[in-house]
């Protein structure tokens, strides 16, 4: 008869007063927390059949900011024990700590990782600007880290996180959910087929910014919702008081907190694009960006003057922009030049698309010498015009397949093979983002070295590389 030894976890007591199951790797039995000094020896019929995955073999995972896209990430490892629960804001969070009664919870992601001794791995749903300092924090103590793209806020994070990660040895996923689709697969397939030759020239767009942007920061100042711990909420940025603008959700567009339509979604298209042509780091970037302009009224020798001047939003990303990088040739691969549109901009409609084609609302243009592939985020590529990839059929499928973004990831914490969007590759796409952003900031031409980390002909423009945190928040 089949056996499972199964030892007990200490009770701990999250932030919230309530007691909670112990949650070692190997976690006792509900009911057996008494026997957490020692082990028992089941059957294991008794603990559920041969299909019974034991405790043994179950992560035991924390979620970090649970309220929005961290509660979707979680739904999504339920396959697993979710043992612990982290918000700065309840009444966000309600709906998740709901549907997990029996999780602990955290208000502060800091007591809860020197607390709860037995979690194997953290997923991090937080607003962009603490990204960094819980992975860093969850990394010193060897937990495996699934975490919201992009990967940080600033270049210098990136890095340290990624160089970090790679030193521990932990499995890692950033929230690109499409890096391991079908239709990623096979932008490669087409590509490496030869199908439109070598690519110089990529267009990403997208329909962000689908939040405020262009913002000069509130006077007034309303009440912080019950529930709601701002100065956690704020963690390593400049303190400010609680204002609707920046939380939940709007916070992407203010620099201190988010990255903008740029750092929201390019990475959901950017892993494509790297991953097809084999590009790495970009050795320049540049941009333009949309001007608001506000109507200014004065008091003039015979009246009301009205005039026009341009209203300077240096907090938010602009309500829309363009921006180009250059990358490198790859071997036998050429330079290739790739530009992002928002805001509602898209790139000039290429020649071989049909007259009734529309671009899709975000998408990808990748141009060859010898003709043009369209995809979406999400959807499947296009061989324009169509006529032509009907007559050529599909291409060999050589590029690598998923078996699921987050399968991918729980399989690599439990010692299987690298997820696809580790952060190696995460870190990489995103650094690509935050360049991006410098130039948009700075709005000047930017080299970029990034084996230094640097940007080679903008001192100015280096301020942004790496921010300072608020005291007692640096990783």
């Amino acid at each position: 008869m089949s056996q499972v030894i199964s030892t007990g976890g200490s009770t701990t007591s999250g932030q919230n007063g309530g007691k909670a199951r112990g949650i070692s790797r190997r976690a006792a039995l509900p009911g057996m927390a008494s026997l957490a000094a020692g082990f028992t020896i089941l059957p294991r019929h008794v603990l559920g059949g041969p299909g019974f995955k034991a405790p043994s073999d179950t992560l035991n995972i924390a979620g970090v900011g649970v309220g929005a896209m961290g509660a979707g990430y979680l739904r999504n490892c339920e396959s697993e024990n979710i043992a612990v629960l982290c918000d700065v804001d309840e009444g966000f969070a309600a709906k998740t700590y709901e549907r997990y009664p029996k999780a602990v919870r955290y208000r502060d992601f800091r007591v809860m990782l020197d607390k709860e001794k037995g979690i194997d791995a953290v997923v991090v749903g937080t607003p962009d600007h603490t990204h960094a300092v819980i992975v860093m924090a969850a990394l010193r103590r060897g937990k495996h880290i699934y975490c919201a793209k992009p990967l940080t806020r600033t270049l210098a994070e990136s890095r340290m996180v990624t160089e970090f990660a790679r030193k521990t040895g932990v499995a890692t996923q950033m929230s690109v959910q499409s890096c391991g689709s079908e239709a990623a697969a096979a932008v490669c397939d087409w590509i490496w087929s030869g199908a439109i030759g070598n690519v110089r020239d990529v267009h990403v767009w997208s329909n962000r910014p689908i939040w405020p942007q262009g913002l000069l920061r509130p006077a007034d100042r309303p009440q912080a919702p019950a529930g709601l711990d701002w100065d956690l909420w704020l963690g390593p940025a400049p303190y400010r008081p609680y204002h609707h603008v920046y939380h939940p959700f709007v916070w992407r567009g203010w620099w201190d907190f988010g990255t903008g339509a740029l750092g929201d979604m390019a990475c959901h298209a950017f892993h494509i694009v790297f991953r097809a042509l084999q590009l790495e780091h970009a050795v320049s970037v540049h941009s333009s960006a949309a001007i608001l302009v506000e109507l200014v009224e004065e008091q003039g020798p015979t009246g009301i003057v009205r005039r026009s001047k341009a209203l300077r939003t240096p907090e938010t990303a602009p309500v829309a922009s363009v921006i180009h990088w250059d990358f490198p040739a790859r071997g036998a691969l050429p330079p290739v030049r790739m530009t992002w549109y928002d805001g509602g901009l898209k790139p000039r409609r290429p020649a071989e698309i049909e007259p009734n084609r529309p671009l899709p609302a975000e998408g990808m243009l990748f141009e060859g010498d010898k003709g043009s592939l369209l995809t979406g985020f999400s959807g499947g590529p296009i061989l324009l015009p169509e006529e032509r990839m009907k007559a050529m059929g599909p291409p060999l499928r050589v590029a690598q397949r998923s078996s699921g973004h987050y399968s991918e990831w729980i399989v690599a914490c439990k010692g299987g093979p690298t997820a696809m969007c580790e952060f190696n590759f995460g870190g990489l796409i995103t650094e690509a983002s935050l360049i991006g952003n410098i130039a948009l900031r700075t709005g000047r031409a930017l080299r970029w070295d990034a084996a230094k980390l640097e940007f080679i002909n903008d001192p100015e423009a280096n301020r942004y590389v790496s921010e300072p945190s608020r005291e007692g928040w640096s990783i």
